[in-house]
């Protein structure tokens, strides 16, 4: 007995003595300029430790830390990485961070003088409403009345106006990462599928300039879904499949990394619903540049040549007002359908809210029980006139959707491009998105994914993991950040979530840590629960159990599928082409962020990733991105 009471004793002084050499840091993160808190910023021990947490809305921050002098370290989006020493008996720290300055693009680097339209101040014509068998030559060729800031007016006296400066307007929803959750606490994570796969043109477009791209621009799950997989395809009722695997994680090597993919059924395009489409265009002022309208044009002429004789399209264009180019037309008049695009030109304000409306009132007229019904919109996204808030616009689309009509959306310029109020419209719309800064992504967007741009097959699809806390210490998902759903939002069949094409494939990736990973016991982001009681249920081969929820596009009642992941450890190395491929291009978004989880992985380590996995890469977009990293690393070299 006298053994067991010394055993106790020892024990407890050993925790005690654990306790007396660790304390408490409190502190604010703010900016270094306006002390404006920063929220979301990741604070971490630099060395010495696996102490982590994240500051709140209010810029505060709480992390147990080892006694002793240390330092921290801050990562937070679109500011400079920070670190602060701490002295032996400081506990109280205001870290201030300085944001980073992203170069105007070379070619928008120039004065407002230089960017000219030109109309005529004369009466404005009644918006056109009804639709019009003759196409518009310049839609918006009237009353400009200075409603454009910075766009030139022809007074008719050879006098022109724009005020001189410089501009850079692009604008991006925040992306505060996700963090670990101990799966004894929450062990399910809910989320939407994503197959947009903007960011990654677009991140494109800003390494091709040698720019680095702002970090909110990168989203991490849509540079894993740029690229095709080879996943088979569905042979069950369903029209989906899912997939599971894992491998160590590369760029921490003590966790483990878990792959969800999920493969939407192939459809021969003879077998595909008639379409009945309408090309919502801008040709506002800001579309006067060679890589918005001219390649919007050069764009949907791909898509034309791709239409059957069932199909049928309507052109619809907004400016200062909304106006129909081309009422609904087969397939099989190609050439009217073109000469109607090529006659457009830009010029005026923008008044997409109306544009919206008017395309939705258009497809509503010619939809048929068995249509394919969607509009697609080309912009740069800079609405400025009608109902032009995010949330006005959010209703709107919202409302129309339940009629069956999708939107999808596809982005173009730059400068003042709006990536958040584009991507809104296409996750509220039912619709994908996409940025095309080349014709080579349009011909990718029309020709080659056809189907998968055009035709969804599943509509609402929502996944929800269980994680076995027998097996799992902790886990997050790398990415996903704005398709995060409430785990009640599951079996909600009211909750609106992501659709999928035909062909079109969903990966998504989840960072554990085992329990038996002792390492990993440092990550604190919440204190120890007093009253829960911790028993675990499960069998230890078995990891997790995958959930996901879709509905038929025609349905508004969800099906149910599940698949359960046992455990497997195997070198990244050892695992998939395409599990090793969509790994190197979470490395890479995670690097282009300078992510607080981005471990140890470099530039070199994503490149030889990414060349082991390249596969017979027909399209060569794995090759794109092999030379994407290296000027990457080039440009991250120039910063230092």
């Amino acid at each position: 007995m006298q053994k067991y009471l010394s055993l106790l004793l020892l024990g407890c002084l050993l925790v005690m003595q654990a306790t007396a050499q660790m304390r408490t840091i409190t502190g604010r993160v703010q900016d270094k300029k306006t002390h404006a808190a920063i929220s979301g910023a990741v604070i971490s021990l630099k060395k010495g430790g696996k102490a982590i947490t994240h500051s709140d809305q209010k810029g505060r921050f709480t992390l147990n830390v080892p006694n002793g002098p240390l330092t921290l370290e801050a990562i937070a989006a679109d500011y400079q990485t920070t670190t602060l020493q701490i002295t032996a008996g400081l506990s109280s720290v205001v870290i201030n961070m300085q944001p980073i300055l992203h170069p105007v693009n070379a070619k928008d680097d120039r004065v407002l003088e230089e960017v000219i339209t030109t109309g005529y101040v004369h009466k404005a014509p009644e918006p056109l409403s009804e639709p019009s068998a003759t196409p518009i030559a310049s839609p918006m060729a009237y009353s400009l009345q200075g409603k454009v800031a910075g766009v030139a007016v022809n007074y008719g006296n050879g006098k022109r106006r724009a005020p001189a400066g410089r501009f850079n307007t692009e604008d991006y929803s925040p992306v505060t990462e996700n963090i670990f959750h101990a799966a004894t606490d929450e062990p399910l994570s809910t989320f939407s599928i994503d197959v947009d796969r903007a960011s990654y043109s677009n991140v494109r477009r800003f390494l091709n300039q040698g720019v680095q791209p702002p970090q909110d621009a990168v989203r991490v799950e849509e540079m894993i879904n740029y690229f095709d997989y080879n996943y088979k395809s569905p042979t069950g009722k369903d029209p989906v499949a899912i997939y599971t695997d894992m491998a160590v994680c590369p760029w921490n090597t003590s966790h483990q990394l878990v792959r969800i993919a999920i493969k939407g059924k192939d459809v021969d395009a003879r077998e595909l619903p008639p379409s009945n489409l309408v090309f919502l265009l801008d040709v506002s002022g800001s579309m006067d540049e060679e890589n918005k309208l001219p390649l919007v044009k050069r764009a949907f002429a791909a898509l034309v040549q791709q239409l059957r004789p069932e199909d049928k399209v309507a052109v619809v264009v907004y400016a200062g007002a909304a106006g129909v180019v081309l009422p609904s037309t087969s397939g099989s008049e190609k050439k009217k359908i073109l000469e109607a695009m090529e006659s457009l030109q830009a010029g005026g304000s923008t008044a997409g809210g109306e544009g919206i409306e008017l395309a939705y009132k258009i497809a509503a007229e010619n939809r048929s029980a068995k249509s394919n019904n969607r509009i697609i919109l080309a912009t740069d996204g800079d609405f400025n006139i009608g109902a032009s808030s995010d949330g006005a616009l959010q209703r709107l689309i919202e409302k129309e959707r339940q009629q069956g009509i999708f939107l999808s959306v596809l982005g173009f310029g730059m400068g003042n491009y709006k990536d958040n109020k584009l991507e809104l419209l296409a996750d509220k719309g039912n619709g994908n998105y996409a940025y095309i800064d080349n014709f080579e992504e349009a011909r990718r967007t029309f020709v080659t994914e056809f189907g998968g741009t055009l035709f969804t097959i599943a509509k609402d699809v929502k996944l929800q993991v269980e994680f076995n806390p027998a097996f799992v210490q902790s886990y997050r998902l790398v990415g996903y950040e704005n398709r995060l759903l409430a785990n009640e939002d599951f079996n909600n069949d009211k909750k609106d979530a992501g659709d999928m094409g035909v062909g079109h494939t969903v990966t998504a990736l989840y960072e554990i840590i085992s329990t038996t990973d002792k390492a990993g016991k440092g990550v604190n982001w919440v204190d120890p629960l007093k009253y829960q009681q911790h028993t675990v249920v499960g069998h230890l081969p078995e990891v997790l159990t995958v959930k996901l929820r879709y509905k038929q596009p025609q349905e508004n009642k969800s099906r149910l599928m599940e698949q359960v992941l046992p455990y497997n450890r195997q070198q990244i190395t050892e695992a998939p082409e395409d599990f090793r491929m969509a790994t190197a291009a979470a490395a890479f978004g995670q690097l282009l962020r300078n992510s607080a989880f981005k471990g140890a992985i470099t530039y070199n380590d994503v490149l030889q990733l990414a060349s082991s996995a390249k596969g017979q890469d027909k399209e060569g977009y794995r090759a794109e991105f092999i030379q994407l990293v290296k000027k990457a690393q080039l440009i991250g070299k120039d910063q230092e």
